[in-house]
């Protein structure tokens, strides 16, 4: 397989600015996280940034592989791709700007499902992007019990 380079990048900062671009409008809201009561396993804030980066690269790679390997199922793939990272996106501003964090939690679960149905497309195109996602939907479920100990933790 030959790799269109350029492509692949493209599809990565893609990835990464429109999940990364609400953030812009909370950031201060964002560091208010520390002085929540978190639940058990609670990670270091500087592990989500990291996490994070590397999940939208996996993301960008997946995306790339389906878009240049999919014949069929290619549109499906492409709109619940951008349906779940707006989805996605929207997660920030609702949990760090509103404080709703059981809606937060909900849209998170909302988001599993949405990523859950995108895996099986990408499956049906190509095993390896599904795959792929595999860490997302991991983080999904972590970040899920995360969500939902902020909200019972800070009622």
């Amino acid at each position: 397989m030959k790799i269109d380079y350029k492509k692949l990048f493209l599809y990565i900062i893609i990835t990464i600015l429109i999940g990364v671009f609400p953030s812009i409008f909370v950031f201060k809201n964002m560091q208010d996280y520390a002085q929540l009561n978190k639940p058990p396993l609670s990670p270091p804030g500087i592990v989500f940034p990291i996490a994070w980066g590397i999940l939208y690269v996996l993301m960008g790679i997946s995306y790339y592989i389906v878009m240049t390997k999919g014949k069929k199922y290619k549109e499906e793939a492409k709109l619940i791709y951008f349906i779940q990272l707006v989805v996605n996106a929207l997660w920030t501003p609702i949990f760090f700007g509103l404080k709703e964090y059981f809606l937060a939690f909900s849209w998170l679960l909302m988001l599993l499902v949405l990523v859950i149905f995108m895996v099986t497309i990408f499956f049906k195109i190509n095993k390896l992007s599904a795959y792929l996602q595999i860490p997302y939907i991991l983080w999904l479920l972590f970040a899920a019990y995360l969500n939902f100990g902020v909200f019972v933790l800070n009622k």
